[in-house]
C-alpha cells in the first residue's frame, strides 16, 4: 500500500472511532526541502500522527496547528523557509522554502 493509502486509511479508522482529525499538505517547495509536494501528514485529536511532510524539521510546529485546526475548525496555510525567522526555530535551515496547508476533515 503506498504512503497516501497508509494515510487515508488510518484517518477513516480515527474518523470512524469518532476522533477528530487533520491533514497537512505539502503545497510548495522551493530550494532545498525534505519532501515533495503531495507529501501528507495526519493527525488526531490526542496528537497521534501518521505520515510526514518534512522528515522532522517543521512537524512539531505542523501537528501544533493541526491539533488548532482540529479544536476551531479553520484551515491554515504555513510558511516556513529562509525568509521566515520561525525556519531556525523549527530546524529548517538547509535553505529551502516549503509551504503546507492544514485542515481539519469533516
Amino acid at each position: 500500500m503506498s504512503d497516501a493509502l497508509d494515510i487515508l486509511d488510518q484517518v477513516d479508522k480515527w474518523k470512524a472511532s469518532g476522533k477528530g482529525v487533520a491533514v497537512a499538505t505539502v503545497i510548495t517547495t522551493w530550494g532545498s526541502s525534505p519532501r515533495p509536494v503531495g507529501s501528507q501528514l495526519a493527525v488526531d485529536d490526542s496528537g497521534a500522527m501518521v505520515g510526514s511532510v518534512s522528515g522532522g524539521c517543521i512537524e512539531g510546529a505542523v501537528v501544533t496547528e493541526a491539533l488548532a485546526s482540529i479544536a476551531d475548525g479553520k484551515p491554515r496555510l504555513l510558511d516556513f523557509g529562509v525568509t521566515d525567522e520561525q525556519a531556525w526555530d523549527v530546524g529548517l535551515a538547509c535553505g529551502g522554502k516549503v509551504q503546507v496547508f492544514v485542515e481539519k476533515v469533516s
